[in-house]
């Protein structure tokens, strides 16, 4: 099995301040993915009680194991986080993931889309992201691609399109378990 390596992922805001820094992750590696994943060349990531900082300094470690999907060119990411219920979905509508040196990183765009264990999906955060569109003076480029990438995402959802799949969030996450003899 090919090695899965460290990586950190840091969100940011328009204007350029760290939003929050994930600081222990582990890569997936290419040859691990599965074929849906490696034609998209998606970036896929799991974490288990990793630290993270918030931007303004709090630390705290997150409670559940996730898989993370990170689609270049996409205006969101997928986080599958496994609950002892089942799996939750939290997907954040943001700038195309960049991947360089260890670190992915990203513009948090503030709404959110939830995909419930009971199936239902709910979009939130819609008033921090108006708050934020006057703040930060998103250009109509923007807004449009942020609205493009909502719409795109809840197409997806409701196709039942990758990464929604709760067999694959947990092949993901048993592989990394495996790798750290806990498999």
């Amino acid at each position: 099995m090919s090695r899965f390596k460290h990586c950190v992922i840091k969100s940011f805001k328009h204007d350029g301040h760290v939003h929050r820094v994930w600081q222990q992750n582990w890569l997936v590696p290419h040859a691990e993915l599965l074929e849906p994943h490696q034609q998209e060349e998606m970036i896929v990531i799991v974490n288990q009680q990793t630290p993270i900082v918030e931007a303004n300094g709090k630390q705290w470690v997150s409670r559940v194991p996730a898989v993370s999907f990170f689609i270049p060119g996409c205006w969101y990411n997928v986080v599958a986080l496994l609950e002892d219920s089942g799996i939750r979905y939290y997907c954040n509508i943001a700038s195309p993931p960049y991947y360089a040196q260890g670190t992915i990183t990203y513009i948090d765009y503030d709404l959110d889309v939830l995909l419930t264990l009971d199936g239902r999906c709910v979009v939130v955060d819609e008033d921090e992201y108006e708050q934020h569109k006057q703040l930060y003076h998103y250009s109509h480029v923007v807004e449009e691609k942020v609205r493009a990438g909502l719409h795109e995402l809840l197409k997806r959802i409701e196709e039942g399109e990758a990464p929604f799949h709760e067999q694959t969030v947990k092949y993901y996450y048993n592989k990394w378990m495996e790798l750290n003899g806990e498999g």
